[in-house]
């Protein structure tokens, strides 16, 4: 007896987050075992700086030089510990997820694509010329607000202190990124380390991940079924 077995495609190996991961710590860990003086050099070599792109001259220039090269290798330079951890964290919650649905290749030219697009929203935002920016949290928000697209109905697990007891439930994601969506739009204005921390390249990121996502839909769709073997 012969039985017709439906063909699946089995599952590709997912292997953005994994790498962007090991490409973030790796970075940060090299960085800090240079000198002082030579860490400082790097970040100012390689990470992004505001000003500069108010004039069309200031856009030639930079075309010129290819320092809009530095919205991306910005990404991959942390201040500290807590700045690499906090993103590595969100990366993961978010990152594994998205780059399931997404596809490997999709969900790494979300990350720079959206990282770059944050970072620019920074440079332009902030008035103070020169100032430093680094770190991934644009491109984390850029996957927050993919999986937000992607995911409108999902719950999150959040560990709540009920007197001495800690409650683990789990909670709309919807609710959860709003909430998180909204403080960025308050700390914009009067957050804590304010002028410190680009609060703009959050939203910036956020809002490219959403749209980047939602335009993406129909492929994305299309890689679902193929995977689930329909």
């Amino acid at each position: 007896m012969f039985i017709a077995i439906p063909s699946r495609h089995k599952s590709s190996l997912r292997w953005a987050t994994p790498l962007l991961f090991v490409g973030l710590w790796g970075c940060f860990t090299w960085l800090t075992l240079l000198p002082d003086a030579d860490q400082r050099e790097l970040l100012l070599d390689w990470g992004a700086l505001s000003g500069g792109l108010g004039s069309s001259t200031g856009w030639r220039q930079a075309l010129q030089n290819d320092s809009l090269l530095r919205l991306v290798t910005a990404l991959f330079l942390h201040a500290d510990w807590a700045h690499l951890l906090g993103n590595l964290v969100f990366l993961l919650i978010f990152g594994l997820p998205a780059e399931r649905a997404m596809g490997s290749w999709r969900f790494g030219l979300l990350f720079l694509l959206g990282g770059a697009a944050a970072n620019l929203a920074a440079v332009i935002a902030i008035a103070t010329p020169d100032r430093l920016i680094i770190g991934a949290s644009g491109a984390v928000s850029a996957l927050i607000g993919a999986y937000l697209a992607l995911f409108p109905g999902a719950r999150l697990g959040v560990v709540v202190p009920l007197g001495l007891f800690l409650q683990f439930v789990k909670v709309p994601a919807a609710l959860l990124i709003g909430v998180w969506a909204l403080l960025q739009v308050v700390f914009t204005f009067i957050g804590p380390a304010f002028g410190a921390i680009a609060w703009s390249a959050h939203l910036a990121g956020f809002a490219f991940g959403g749209a980047f996502a939602l335009l993406a839909r129909a492929g994305i769709a299309r890689r679902m079924r193929r995977t689930r073997g329909y």
